[in-house]
């Protein structure tokens, strides 16, 4: 009798602790797809420019991921801050990976529009796929195929709205949302070995640090500080705390309870909550094309993942 109330105790706790997964992973790609939205505003509405804005971001989020890993991984933390070997990899994987990749999707969001950056975000997957092939030395799958070929439909029917003739979007807003799938890749390859050295709070922490300090000495965001006022500080605030640390940590906490495969397919509600918001909030109309579009490149992620 006590061991099959032992088995239904675990059994509860491990279906309690899917179901919180799954909970923090939909939280945390409502957000991530709400950063672009709230991006998009402060670009449009208060002249921010895309790299001064990712600049504070980072600069921003660094301290709140430092705070976490201080509280829940301090150990690592520690090794990390008394190596100098661990910084400068951190340091590679900040400008790398999370710079490229930030910067190449405020750019596509600034070019284009959240929706859009974010579902050509996900290409991102293609590129994943392939590096795992040729690491692992296996042909893809057919279902995988069959996904590289849906995400090469859906790019063309969101790049050209299905009229061959012409570019639906402009050439740099198709370029940075190659740029920003190259760099969902190259974020999900790059700080593998680091983030199961260190952790995700010590590796995006101190990657982010890094990451700012070295855009700011290209930008020099003290000489062009847009006029904010009250309201646009408070949408800055939540990017940082709400869009960058708040949408991490969540998924990250998903990933840890549901699974990487449960929370990669989950994760998908980002591109679809960034395209009701950026229809309800910004005033977009996308047409049908666009959507079948998205659609496609959405399926492609359960495909391959």
């Amino acid at each position: 009798m006590s061991t099959e109330t032992t088995g239904t105790d675990k059994r509860l706790q491990r279906e309690r602790r899917v179901s919180r997964g799954i909970i923090c992973t939909l939280l945390g790609g409502t957000l991530w797809g709400l950063n672009g939205v709230i991006s998009k505003i402060l670009m449009d509405t208060y002249a921010v420019d895309p790299l001064w804005l990712t600049f504070m971001r980072e600069l921003g989020s660094c301290w709140f991921f430092i705070a976490a890993a201080a509280l829940t991984d301090r150990k690592r933390l520690s090794s990390a801050v008394h190596s100098v070997r661990a910084l400068l990899t951190i340091m590679l994987v900040g400008v790398v990976a999370l710079l490229f990749s930030n910067v190449s999707y405020i750019e596509a969001v600034s070019w284009t529009n959240p929706a859009t950056a974010t579902v050509m975000q996900s290409l991102g997957m293609v590129g994943v796929l392939v590096y795992t092939c040729s690491v692992s030395k296996r042909a893809p799958r057919r279902r995988e195929v069959l996904g590289i070929l849906l995400a090469l439909i859906g790019t063309y029917l969101v790049a050209t709205g299905g009229n061959p003739g012409e570019l639906n979007l402009p050439v740099g807003g198709f370029i940075w949302g190659l740029l920003c799938a190259a760099a969902s890749a190259c974020l999900a390859i790059v700080p593998t070995r680091a983030l199961n050295k260190w952790g995700s709070f010590v590796v995006n922490g101190f990657g982010f640090l890094f990451s700012a300090i070295f855009l700011g000495l290209f930008i020099h965001p003290w000489t062009n500080v847009p006029a904010l006022d009250l309201h646009a500080i408070l949408l800055l605030i939540a990017i940082i705390v709400l869009g960058s640390f708040g949408a991490y940590a969540l998924y990250l906490q998903g990933v840890k309870d549901a699974g990487s495969l449960k929370a990669s397919l989950l994760g998908t509600i980002e591109p679809v909550v960034s395209t009701i918001g950026t229809v309800l909030l910004l005033g977009y109309h996308f047409s049908l094309a666009d959507i079948l579009g998205f659609a496609l490149i959405i399926i492609m992620v359960y495909l391959t993942a």
